[in-house]
């Protein structure tokens, strides 16, 4: 009877043994981080006081959009005083002023032509012949307005330096408004409505949260086994006893060994040279939060 017990147990044992062999290092993930997202700090870039400002933590902004708004009063009362020193000057120099107004819009239609001959060169639907006969007449009008130019140099000195400071002062005007670069989440604010700032300081920080990046570490052992563009598995806690698992793809790999990051397991693995990676994993539905925990298995084989 001990015998037949013996036996039964041996069994068992080396079933055990054998699964947990085929699971690969006893169940245990290759590699272990936390979720990251790229995200973007978007600063002012005029100084001023924050007429509107249409951001708050939480607020999904669509790429485009206009999030805030710098008081431009004073660049607006310079930029009229410009447009009356122009229409000044062009009053003591109309017919000059007419021809190059002219010229210039005839420059201006050339220039549009040249382009669309040029994709249309490139897909053989017009001549070489055709270009260059377009880029002669610029040549023409180029000179054209050199010529009226010097009917009067220095009132169209004077008037190019005007000009010149217009497009300067609509520049500025334009970067008073602050336009979101990404579609995403914001994730952070540094400012509220009605608050002074100034150029280059930061207003929030947002992420596109639809695509997340699981940075984790690897030992030199493992390097042979992952390239940049391999599929691998991701689990995440599902609840407190089962994992979910996910596909995701590597999209960077480190040429530099560093030390195991302290949040990463042991104090004794935290010694070990390892080499950090990414691994990008979609999140349509929102259910991976930056700085979740996640395992990767590079067999593309994970354990529920």
């Amino acid at each position: 009877m001990n015998t037949r017990v013996s036996i039964s147990a041996l069994v068992v044992s080396l079933f055990l043994v054998g699964l947990l062999g085929c699971n690969g290092d006893n169940g245990l993930a290759d590699a272990y981080g936390n979720f990251e997202s790229d995200d973007v700090i978007v600063s002012a870039e005029a100084s001023g006081r924050l007429l509107r400002f249409g951001a708050d933590e939480g607020d999904r902004l669509g790429s485009g959009v206009v999030v805030a708004v710098v008081d431009t009063t004073q660049l607006v009362l310079e930029r009229a005083q410009l447009v009356a020193q122009r229409r000044a000057i062009r009053a003591r120099m109309p017919g000059v002023v007419a021809q190059v107004d002219v010229l210039q819009e005839q420059r201006d239609i050339a220039l549009r032509d040249r382009e669309r001959l040029k994709n249309l060169v490139a897909e053989g639907a017009a001549t070489q012949k055709q270009l260059d006969d377009v880029d002669g007449q610029l040549r023409v009008l180029d000179r054209q307005m050199a010529s009226v130019r010097t009917q009067n140099p220095p009132l169209v000195a004077e008037l190019d330096v005007v000009s010149t400071r217009l497009a300067q002062i609509d520049d500025r005007i334009a970067r008073s408004t602050v336009v979101n670069p990404v579609e995403g989440t914001v994730l952070l604010t540094y400012a509220e409505q009605s608050e002074l700032t100034g150029a280059g300081q930061p207003l929030y920080k947002i992420a596109p949260l639809d695509t997340v990046y699981l940075r984790a570490y690897i030992s030199g052992a493992q390097l042979s086994r992952i390239a940049i563009g391999q599929e691998v598995t991701v689990a995440i806690d599902r609840d407190a006893t089962s994992e979910s698992n996910l596909t995701g793809i590597v999209t960077w790999v480190s040429d530099q060994a560093e030390f195991t990051p302290k949040l990463i397991q042991t104090k004794e693995e935290r010694v070990n040279l390892v080499y950090a990676f990414k691994v990008r994993v979609a999140n349509p539905d929102g259910r991976i939060k930056l700085g979740m925990p996640g395992e990767v298995w590079l067999s593309n084989e994970a354990n529920d």
